[in-house]
């Protein structure tokens, strides 16, 4: 019997000799379990945001409390809802700042060492891990701003790749065809948060000193394998946001407990407490095994290939956030002397 890791798992049975994607769910829970340390640390980090949300949320309302205390019944309940808000609002604005730290330390860190972990090297254990995935990042990447300023123009042409395919999908002759690729389009735009941080780790897989030179490549590579790529990554939308929204469910009773517990009982947040609770969980244990199944597939498809000329004209033509990545990439190499 094969290991664990190295089994396909399959939808029912196979459907003409193949499986209905290809990823090993089995390798990716052992790439999760040689990662606990940057596992941890996402849950803290993750968690701590949604806690902070909660106690930020939590004291507005109670300020608003004590202010409503001056006023009618009608005045208060306003007060309450009014500082809960503020409170989750703030809370918002100052992770707002801090997305470049935390896609460039959490998510782009836990990549680094899933990547040299896919490719079979060492990686420390502990701390050492993720000081070690800090080093592995900022030698790709340099600053936080050059990783967000690339993951940012990856999205935008991700979606562009998305609308080709559906584009190249139309001029096939089958009926209700169109419609349905309408439909799909909306469903695989939302997978492009699991794709584009298997383009980042191209770059960490590469040892590439120019990120935008291999931004580049890596979209053409992901291009001229799409039907592969969506395939998979449909399904992996389907499994992560059918996973979240089971912890939604589970969460709506202690989520109502908090509201409970606040001054004033804030309607409305059990329900968004909820959903802060699950997507700490997405973000913190779902989203990152997602994306190893898809770097397993996109690491296959895409060995030994080199990016075809057409599709990177096709690419150019649909997306003008393309276009500057490959400008920056020319900008880079005459600044720092950098090759792709």
């Amino acid at each position: 019997m094969r290991a664990a890791g190295h089994i396909f798992f399959r939808v029912g049975a196979e459907q003409e000799g193949r499986t209905m994607w290809d990823f090993s769910l089995g390798r990716s829970l052992g790439l999760m379990g040689r990662t606990l340390p940057f596992v941890i640390f996402r849950i803290a980090v993750y968690f701590g945001i949604a806690v902070a949300y909660v106690l930020a949320t939590g004291a507005g309302a109670g300020i608003g409390w004590g202010i409503g205390a001056f006023g009618d019944e009608e005045f208060r309940l306003s007060s309450i809802f009014w500082g809960g808000a503020i409170g989750f609002g703030l809370t918002a604005g100052a992770l707002y700042f801090l997305r470049e730290y935390i896609l460039y330390i959490v998510k782009a860190g836990h990549i680094a060492v899933l990547t040299e972990l896919i490719d079979g090297k060492p990686i420390p254990d502990g701390r050492g891990q993720i000081e070690y995935a800090a080093g592995v990042v900022k030698a790709r990447f340099a600053e936080a701003n050059v990783l967000f300023a690339v993951d940012q123009l990856v999205k935008g042409v991700l979606a562009a790749i998305v609308g080709l395919a559906q584009g190249l999908a139309t001029l096939l002759p089958i009926p209700g065809l169109q419609q349905a690729m309408g439909l799909l389009r909306a469903f695989l735009r939302i997978s492009v948060g699991l794709i584009d941080e298997v383009i980042l780790a191209f770059a960490i897989r590469t040892q590439a000193t120019n990120p935008w030179a291999s931004a580049q490549t890596a979209l053409v590579l992901y291009g001229q394998n799409y039907k592969v790529m969506l395939k998979n990554a449909a399904w992996l939308t389907l499994f992560t946001y059918g996973l979240a929204f089971i912890v939604f469910l589970v969460m709506l009773a202690p989520a109502a407990l908090v509201v409970y517990l606040l001054p004033g009982a804030w309607s409305a947040g059990g329900f968004v407490f909820a959903l802060l609770f699950a997507w700490a969980v997405k973000a913190a244990l779902i989203e990152p095994f997602a994306i190893a199944c898809m770097m397993q597939v996109y690491f296959k498809t895409v060995e030994g290939q080199t990016p075809d000329p057409e599709w990177d004209a096709r690419i150019s033509s649909a997306s003008r956030k393309f276009e500057q990545i490959k400008d920056r990439a020319t900008e880079w190499m005459r600044s720092s002397g950098a090759p792709a």
